[in-house]
């Protein structure tokens, strides 16, 4: 047993012991805090690419006149899955290339709007300018060929819904895409847009543009199309009637004529013959009519054929 006076020496020598080992008496090492690992340098794993989208174009490549009675052909930017115009589904072909028209009393603006394959929309407006009508009176009578105002009631409304039927149909062709020409070239003798007055009594405005030629004249398809009106028997004001689609909903409709070389369901190529002029119906002498409309819009056939004989 140590005594009081040999603790000083034996104290000095364990102390040195238990540096020497490394170690801490019990009570000293849990009150120390337990030593952290080093922090090791960790390179974060790279973010996935976002997936690339297809380059959209900002606005739509458009050529014609933006204007009462006239036509333009586009192109829709991006790869659009819809088109409208002021709300209405407008057709697209495969290309990308659409056709859209303004009738002769449409209002001073439209939108166009586009619809992207991943939601986006593409819009433009466009502004319509104004046309200049004519007042032109006409020595006819407003119920045309009809014998009587009654006979005019009852023969009217069949010859207007085979029309508008024939103006209904969808058809293939690419005749819209091409530049029209004439049918017949003459003498203008009645121009689209004028307000008419027949005997007196006032009636709609007119829907074409009127060459005066000689009765038996040929006239030709000023497009590509397919007939889808050729009337078995006079109209009391279109006469021998003819109607060929181009596609797009862009028709061509012939009036007054003498002879149809041609049947509806028939494809008709640009410059061939379709018959011959003559003056039945609603007519004061031998003249073609030509009158263009797209989904129910009335156009200017000079806005698309250019300057007659030009």
């Amino acid at each position: 047993m140590m005594s009081a006076r040999d603790w000083p020496r034996h104290g000095a020598a364990l102390a040195l012991l238990i540096v020497a080992a490394g170690g801490v008496p019990a009570g000293e090492a849990d009150a120390r805090p337990a030593r952290r690992p080093a922090m090791q340098s960790v390179t974060p794993s790279p973010s996935p690419p976002a997936p690339l989208r297809e380059p959209v174009r900002a606005d739509f490549a458009l050529v014609g006149l933006a204007e009462q009675g006239a036509v333009m052909v586009g192109q829709v930017p991006g790869a659009a899955r819809a088109l409208t115009l002021d709300g209405k589904a407008i057709p697209v072909a495969a290309d990308g290339r659409f056709l859209i028209a303004f009738d002769r009393d449409a209002p001073a603006s439209a939108r166009l709007v586009a619809t992207l394959a991943d939601g986006r929309t593409v819009e433009r407006s466009i502004a319509v300018a104004a046309g200049s009508w004519r007042l032109e009176h006409i020595n006819a009578p407003y119920r045309g060929s009809a014998s009587s105002d009654a006979d005019f009631e009852r023969r009217r409304p069949a010859e207007l819904a085979q029309i508008a039927a024939a103006r209904n149909m969808e058809v293939a062709s690419d005749g819209w895409r091409q530049k029209f020409r004439w049918p017949v070239t003459g003498r203008l003798s009645g121009f689209f847009g004028s307000q008419r007055i027949y005997q007196g009594k006032p009636g709609s405005y007119h829907g074409g543009t009127d060459v005066a030629v000689p009765a038996g004249t040929p006239f030709v398809a000023p497009a590509d199309g397919v007939v889808v009106l050729a009337a078995s028997a006079p109209f009391t004001l279109e006469g021998n009637l003819l109607i060929i689609d181009h596609g797009m909903g862009l028709s061509s409709a012939f009036l007054h004529c003498q002879r149809l070389d041609v049947k509806a369901g028939d494809r008709v190529r640009q410059g061939q013959p379709l018959g011959t002029v003559g003056r039945t119906g609603r007519a004061t002498g031998p003249h073609m009519h030509w009158g263009l409309t797209w989904r129910g819009a009335r156009l200017d056939p000079g806005k698309l054929a250019g300057p007659i004989g030009g």
